[in-house]
């Protein structure tokens, strides 16, 4: 199974999930219209089905945080979450 990462973070007050492929001019993305709450699993699960990802079995999202400006302490905190996904598969074997 070939995997990928999805990404989601919120910078400039919406949630923001993307699917960064290689050689694309555009990336597969989502935008909620909020910044509070986080999208939840469920959310996000749907967002991936419908840009045609989802999420690779036996993978979850993983949160970190990242600084705004690098390198400052007392920058304003950005939080990025990873999963790894697949394409979705279709149907089934018949």
């Amino acid at each position: 199974m070939n995997t990928l990462p999805a990404q989601m973070s919120n910078s400039g007050g919406t949630w923001h999930l993307f699917v960064p492929l290689m050689n694309a001019s555009v990336w597969p993305a989502h935008d909620w219209a909020r910044s509070a709450p986080a999208p939840t699993v469920a959310e996000r699960e749907r967002a991936l089905n419908d840009l045609g990802y989802e999420s690779a079995p036996g993978h979850h999202w993983i949160w970190t945080e990242d600084s705004e400006i690098y390198d400052d302490p007392t920058s304003s905190v950005r939080l990025i979450a990873t999963v790894l996904i697949a394409p979705r598969v279709l149907g089934g074997a018949s």
